[in-house]
């Protein structure tokens, strides 16, 4: 059997998608290696979002082969295009001689260069994304420049590697032809999430406890990070006109919105819960605080990999049409989707969820069910299928 060598072109560890790349590097038809353009986690770093420098604590870079290329940016990170610059990025790629290379994202200078030099070079390029126009197009001029530019940058990839539905529509939007779109969800290490269910259950009951909260009460959780295209703030009002007493919402996270949710939360003690930002190893068991996971972004949510960490954890999910996964993830088994322009439809299905108030306690079995659906083997088994495949020019 040939072993095929694929590279990888991202800009950083992402805790999402390091399990894939241990996956793959196991595999015995694989030889994988990452090129990371602006950190590989040796350090914390700011997190714009949440405010604060943030070190996750699970592996990130063990058991799979990667190199930080140097970054000669004057103000790293990947809030502008210019913050990965690479000048070594193709050589670097490129005398590793790789079959295949996986680019993911575009709108950098370094990772927009790569995918033009792939292509002039003969090197199998595939491109991966999330991005959607579930928000709707780019208006006016600006509109029509950005589709010239990507119709363009789109003819450069042999394929993409498509997350999901809304992602689909996003590239058949910008001309790409169906020849070159393989299926590649997103997905997350369901199994870190999932167990050990009773153990995460108790831990998650005992916190319930010492934030006062009483056993025959429903928790509407929000986790993420406190910024105004996630709506935490149109939710509590959401939460507080209900009027439920037996509906206690957690919030769990940080960022912009942190005083304004605190005034709230302070003005309501009996109603609301807010909890400083935690690390990835305690989300199991932050998930698991709540009843029901709400994500009720207006825009900007490419994905919301939150939702699949929610169901892994066995809870019902609701979350607003504008969220990338929606579509694809969110069934009536296990959740529900509202439309994002309608806040009074967000309390109505909070509402109905929570009525009869076993309702949610029925739905997690439909919730973990479904989160394994997408879970890494998936993305793995549909990524190997789409190097399998004749490159399409």
């Amino acid at each position: 059997m040939q072993t095929q060598r694929l590279a990888f072109v991202a800009s950083h560890p992402i805790q999402y998608v390091a399990p894939l790349y241990q996956r793959l590097a196991r595999r015995d038809d694989l030889a994988i290696k990452v090129f990371f353009t602006w950190h590989a986690a040796e350090r914390p770093v700011v997190d714009r979002g949440f405010e604060r420098s943030v070190a996750w604590d699970i592996r990130l870079t063990q058991d799979y082969e990667f190199e930080a290329v140097a970054n000669v940016s004057a103000d790293p990170g990947t809030h502008h295009f210019f913050g990965l610059r690479n000048p070594a990025l193709v050589g670097r790629v490129a005398a590793w001689r790789p079959d295949a290379v996986v680019v993911n994202g575009w709108a950098w200078c370094s990772h927009l260069q790569a995918l033009h030099a792939f292509r002039r070079r003969g090197i199998r390029t595939f491109f991966r994304g999330d991005s959607h126009v579930l928000d709707g197009p780019t208006p006016g001029a600006r509109g029509l420049v950005k589709r010239s530019l990507l119709r363009r940058v789109f003819s450069w990839p042999c394929g993409f590697l498509v997350v999901g539905s809304a992602n689909r529509a996003y590239y058949e939007h910008f001309g790409v032809e169906d020849a070159r779109l393989f299926p590649c969800p997103h997905s997350i290490d369901v199994g870190r999430f999932a167990e050990p269910a009773a153990a995460l259950e108790r831990q998650a009951a005992e916190w319930r406890a010492q934030l006062g909260i009483l056993p025959g009460q429903t928790v509407v959780l929000f986790a993420g990070k406190f910024e105004h295209k996630k709506r935490p703030v149109e939710l509590m009002q959401t939460v507080r006109q209900l009027g439920n007493p037996d509906i206690v919402m957690v919030l769990v996270g940080g960022g912009e919105l942190q005083d304004e949710i605190d005034a709230i939360a302070t003005a309501d003690p009996a109603r609301f819960r807010v909890i400083p930002f935690q690390n990835q190893s305690r989300m199991p068991v932050v998930y698991r605080l709540g009843d029901l996971f709400v994500l009720p972004s207006s825009h900007g949510e490419t994905w919301g990999l939150a939702v699949n960490e929610a169901l892994a954890c066995g809870r019902p999910v609701l979350v607003s049409d504008r969220v990338g996964c929606a579509a694809d993830v969110v069934e009536p088994g296990c959740g529900r989707i509202f439309p994002a322009n309608d806040l009074d439809a967000l309390g109505k299905a909070i509402d109905e969820m929570v009525t009869p108030p076993d309702r949610l306690m029925t739905m997690r079995g439909g919730a973990a069910a479904r989160a394994r659906a997408f879970g890494i083997t998936a993305t793995e088994t549909t990524l190997v299928e789409a190097l399998e495949r004749p490159a399409v020019r």
